[in-house]
């Protein structure tokens, strides 16, 4: 979408978090291109109140380009929501609106209201098979000119799973440590050793669980075999997460309405569920600054990766019961 004129009013709907995420920024740039100088409004659906979009979408004096981005638009409130429906019904020349919804029925009134209105909706697939997990390799691939043979994308991802997250940290890294134009199996195996054994998966579990030794013991082991901070980050992110997905699920949805609702295999959902004990709100807000504080130490704002990863680590253990 970079380099064409954005629509005034555009819905990406999915809870696949990554790919909604990258088709907002894809307006957001077009929108910049489009406009050189637009500011970008960043806003969170549960924080908007009433009359704030009427403010930032008004002309400017100046003749001046906006972008009004509202994430979890699903928490707009009602008269919000009449608002925004309001307004992709006449919107400004001078801003471009995108909203992000995960799907499902809450907020289904701004949905129907936007679709009516004829706004442009971005639908964000989920990846749920492992073919659409090769794919997504290949294409990050692509994306920065490079390929990746068969065998080595089937190779990655055995390794590192299939949070598409992690799978798109791995081939940034992989791509950064290699010159190849095609990367082979070889490079996978080189600089993913280990990660059958070890993952970033499994010292999340351990952390989150509140096993401090045994997650500090594979944390450095998989420091130790090469595997890139940046994943175990990912992985650490990816696990508190889940947890706080479940903890704030719907209490009277079971089954597959609770999987569907969430995303989530039943299985997965089944094994955070028992890692649920011990986490409050508080103390899982200080585990996600955590990570957020270790995640820009990995990539360039501290002089040791691992020990800001070791320093989440404890963190995120120590917040498990509110301490």
């Amino acid at each position: 979408m970079a380099g064409t004129e954005p629509a005034p009013v555009t819905l990406v709907m999915g809870d696949e978090e990554l790919l909604a995420e990258r088709a907002v920024r894809a307006v957001v740039e077009a929108a910049r291109a489009a406009g050189a100088g637009a500011e970008v409004h960043d806003l969170v659906g549960g924080k908007v109140g009433q009359g704030e979009l009427t403010q930032l979408t008004s002309p400017s004096l100046f003749g001046d380009r906006s972008v009004v981005v509202i994430r979890s638009a699903q928490d707009l409130p009602k008269e919000v929501i009449a608002e925004v429906v309001a307004y992709a019904g006449r919107p400004s020349e001078d801003t471009v609106l995108v909203l992000s919804h995960p799907g499902g029925v809450k907020g289904k009134a701004l949905v129907d209201g936007l679709k009516k209105a004829k706004a442009h909706v971005v639908t964000v697939s989920k990846v749920t098979k492992a073919g659409e997990r090769l794919d997504f390799i290949r294409g990050e691939f692509k994306r920065a000119g490079r390929s990746i043979a068969p065998d080595a994308a089937q190779a990655l991802l055995d390794a590192v799973g299939n949070d598409l997250r992690e799978l798109a940290a791995a081939c940034s890294q992989l791509m950064f440590d290699t010159e190849d134009k095609t990367v082979g199996a070889a490079a996978v195996a080189r600089y993913h050793k280990g990660r059958a054994e070890v993952t970033g998966f499994n010292v999340a579990d351990a952390a989150i669980e509140g096993r401090l030794a045994e997650a500090l013991e594979q944390l450095r082991w998989a420091l130790g075999t090469g595997v890139a901070p940046v994943l175990l980050v990912s992985a650490l992110a990816g696990g508190l997460r889940s947890v706080a997905k479940v903890g704030g699920a719907p209490r009277n949805l079971r089954g597959g309405q609770l999987a569907s609702h969430l995303g989530m295999p039943p299985w997965k959902i089944d094994r955070v569920k028992r890692q649920l004990n011990g986490w409050g709100p508080e103390g899982l807000s200080r585990a996600i600054q955590a990570i957020a504080d270790a995640d820009e130490q990995v990539k360039g704002g501290g002089a040791d990766p691992a020990y800001a990863l070791e320093h989440a680590v404890q963190v995120i253990v120590a917040s498990r019961m509110g301490r």
